[in-house]
């Protein structure tokens, strides 16, 4: 007969940055951090290389080419974590990373630097959802929610300060510093990562085995692992987006069914959906150009998109029918109004205003400002959901229509700094709100596909977004007032995409 164990005996929580963790935790944070500032400062640091590469007509797919690419490494990273760990998807995922950063760096023409940015998506898609099941997997189960706040601050502090560093780097050293600056600081990252990377998955405690229940679970929502994040959504509200937050299966829950539950028909939908987003987005910006064959991609890539996303998404989701499917689906509409603007106000500002890449940077800091605060302020109200995404949806259009009065005639550029507070709000308000209600939605078997899905809506509402927009630049014309002309047309485009999520809004309630 075996001695009982001690009741009495105090647990002692480990601490992330405690002897045990202290290394593994510095390194994820590091890598975060990069990828994060990587992802916030290029923006600023656009309008330079399209002036030097002459690059403007690649303007919109430069950011859709890494959202893309991202999407498609995302899942394959995900399944490649859960069949055979983490390890060798992140160490790929880190080399093609910095693989990408070296030649956006060194590009000498606008092609090659179009090509660096999907490797560079490549590499942030793998490596993210890596570190997520690394999480998932070394860290007990009590721990990871203070990693995921941790990870939530390394997506905030590139987000406000990344914009204006860019700037303050590109002005003083040249734009390719912004991308040769971080490889260096890859390594280190590296190194500590390294015990993390040869670690077994953690074992409960025995004492605490009843509390980690959904360890296997949990381990296993790399398969449905999504990188909402990467969009810039650093809301400490969205963190059961993250991977590893939650279970694909639970007690008794079952696993998620049909093709969604299946690595191949995962693997097919997901290169559908990427591949199907790449040619749309071709075929619209040549459509000017060449409009038969151009017409016959868009078809092409409307047909791959359709298919992938019916896939990827949850039934109904493509129909907008009511409850999670619209839910789902706002994610994308959130994330097309703010980043179809985003990624066009350094542009805007520096042709048309004559800022410097620091002045436009801060105009894009205050968006991440008012972000923060949404999503601090939506966590402490008790409205219901639906009115709180209706409210930031109506928030992101009174930012757009505001900012598009930021480069007329007679109006200072600088209204476009209280115009992104005003978005920004709206989408920690509205973002944070709908990844919460998704997941109150899912039964607990598809929290982990769910999930994944608002990731897709996520990337995929940017990728679009913004590659229609950089189409629209190259129709209406590259000179300032050109410029100036294709971006109040943008807004107004993104206005009324903001509009009809304020509308549908009501539809995400369940019943």
């Amino acid at each position: 007969m075996t001695a009982p164990k001690a009741l009495d005996t105090p647990y002692d929580q480990p601490r992330i940055f405690g002897s045990a963790y202290r290394t593994a935790t510095i390194g994820i944070l590091l890598v975060i951090t990069l990828i994060a500032f990587e992802g916030m400062s290029v923006s600023v640091v656009m309008p330079v290389i399209s002036q030097q590469l002459d690059a403007l007509d690649l303007y919109g797919l430069s950011f859709s080419a890494f959202l893309i690419a991202s999407l498609f490494a995302n899942v394959v990273s995900g399944l490649w974590s859960d069949r055979r760990g983490y390890t060798m998807p992140f160490l790929l995922g880190v080399v093609l990373f910095v693989v990408g950063m070296g030649l956006a760096g060194a590009a000498s023409t606008k092609v090659l630097f179009l090509a660096a940015r999907g490797v560079q998506g490549l590499g942030a898609g793998c490596t993210i959802v890596a570190v997520y099941v690394m999480i998932a997997r070394v860290y007990p189960a009590d721990v990871r929610p203070k990693v995921f706040a941790g990870l939530s601050a390394a997506w905030v502090v590139p987000a406000m300060v990344g914009p204006a560093v860019a700037g303050f780097v590109a002005d003083t050293l040249g734009w390719r510093w912004v991308f040769f600056g971080i490889i260096p600081l890859v390594v280190p990252a590296l190194v500590m990562l390294v015990p993390a990377l040869n670690k077994p998955a953690h074992e409960p405690n025995a004492s605490h085995a009843s509390e980690d229940s959904g360890e296997s679970s949990e381990s296993r929502t790399s398969e449905h692992a999504g990188a909402s994040h990467a969009s810039g959504d650093t809301g400490s509200a969205d963190l059961p987006d993250l991977p590893g937050s939650s279970g694909s299966s639970g007690a008794g829950g079952g696993s998620v069914e049909g093709a969604r539950s299946r690595p191949f028909a995962m693997t097919v939908a997901a290169t559908a959906a990427a591949g199907g987003a790449g040619v749309l987005l071709y075929g619209v910006d040549k459509l000017h150009v060449s409009p038969v064959p151009s017409a016959a991609a868009v078809l092409v890539g409307l047909a791959c998109l359709g298919y992938g996303l019916a896939k990827l998404l949850p039934p109904g989701a493509l129909r907008f029918s009511r409850g999670l499917p619209t839910t789902i689906m706002m994610r994308g509409l959130f994330s097309a109004a703010f980043f179809g603007v985003n990624s066009f106000i350094p542009l805007a500002l520096q042709q048309v205003k004559s800022f410097g890449p620091t002045a436009a940077g801060i105009a894009l800091t205050t968006g991440a400002l008012g972000w923060s605060t949404g999503s601090y302020l939506q966590s402490r109200r008790s409205v219901e959901p639906h009115r709180r995404i209706r409210m930031g949806a109506a928030c992101v259009m009174a930012g757009v229509l505001l900012g598009l009065l930021s480069v007329l005639p007679g109006v200072t550029g600088w209204v476009a700094v209280p115009a992104w507070i005003v978005a920004g709000f709206g989408m920690g308000t509205g973002m944070t709100t709908v990844s919460v209600t998704a997941l109150k939605q899912s039964p607990v078997n598809e929290q982990g596909a769910n999930s994944a899905a608002l990731s897709v809506t996520d990337m995929l509402g940017s990728a679009l977004a913004v590659g229609v927009g950089g189409a629209l630049i190259n129709v209406i014309g590259h000179s300032p007032g050109m410029i100036a002309r294709g971006f109040v047309v943008i807004c107004c485009l993104m206005s009324a995409i903001s509009l009809g999520a304020t509308l549908l809004a009501s539809r995400t309630r369940s019943g």
